[in-house]
């Protein structure tokens, strides 16, 4: 039981220290933001790995990072391979298509009643669809290459998108479409400097919401049909080997791309939405 003992004083060591620096001039800092996650990060690991070891928990069952983290650099070529299918090809894509549809769809419907009042149920009624019960039908027609991944992305990203968009475009200040009024600006000039700015905040929190999603949504998708490479396909096939160290291996892989986008896409909002309370450190 030393490693499980050793693991709980370190965690403990560890929170208290994360506290000071988290309450320090220092973790105010961006610099020390980061250590602060970092070491968190650190600390749920060696807990992990303690607990792990302690109670002589199987790797069938859930093997450590000791584990896993050799199996990650003994796997890169299989791991890069999935990763640019699902990831790159699939998600991305998808995640892409889908914001651009969302957006145009956004301004469309805020010009127009009849769409608010159209669309918007129609929306609603396809993003309630089961994936599971999509993703098959969606395999069926488009294949089983990522053309299929992708359009189950679109799906999956579009509606929560375009809701945040609508919403972003509305939220304009009362005074401030009155003073536009009052400069007899057309609907584009509108548009571009008072309500595409104020509906940014709304944007990219939606673009935070589906990043997850396009991530999940092809990784899904690919337990229903994908050539013998993909994410979902590594762990399904690999589930069924009972080999959890590569299905673990690949889980984090995926947990890590979509930090990494997640981090991108709050990274481009500090730039744009500078402005808003939100940014204010």
């Amino acid at each position: 039981m030393i490693w499980l003992w050793g693991a709980v004083v370190f965690w403990l060591a560890a929170w208290a220290l994360n506290v000071r620096l988290a309450a320090s001039p220092f973790g105010r800092t961006r610099a020390g933001r980061l250590m602060v996650a970092s070491l968190f990060g650190l600390t749920l690991l060696v807990l992990w790995e303690g607990l792990v070891r302690g109670f002589a928990v199987p790797t069938v069952i859930l093997p450590g990072p000791s584990v896993i983290g050799p199996k990650i650099a003994s796997s890169l070529p299989i791991l890069w391979a999935d990763f640019v299918q699902t990831v790159i090809k699939g998600a991305l894509s998808g995640f892409a298509i889908g914001t651009v549809a969302a957006f145009v769809a956004a301004i469309a419907i805020d010009r127009s009643p009849f769409l608010q009042k159209g669309l918007l149920p129609v929306g609603n009624f396809v993003s309630a669809l089961p994936i599971v019960g999509l993703a098959p039908v969606l395999v069926m027609w488009f294949g089983f290459d990522w053309q299929s991944k992708a359009a189950v992305v679109v799906v999956m990203v579009f509606f929560p998108l375009l809701v945040n968009m609508v919403a972003g475009l509305q939220a304009t200040d009362r005074l401030h479409r009155d003073l536009m009024a009052t400069y007899s600006a057309t609907y584009t000039q509108r548009l571009i400097k008072l309500r595409l700015p104020a509906a940014m905040p709304f944007f990219f929190n939606g673009l935070k919401i589906a990043a997850t999603l396009a991530l999940i949504g092809a990784i899904v998708a690919e337990f229903f049909g994908s050539p013998i490479v993909g994410m979902g396909f590594r762990i399904s096939t690999e589930v069924g080997k009972l080999a959890l160290d590569m299905v673990w291996a690949t889980i984090a892989v995926a947990a890590l791309a979509g930090s990494a986008l997640y981090g991108v896409i709050a990274l481009i909002e500090s730039r744009v939405t500078f402005w808003h309370p939100s940014q204010r450190k």
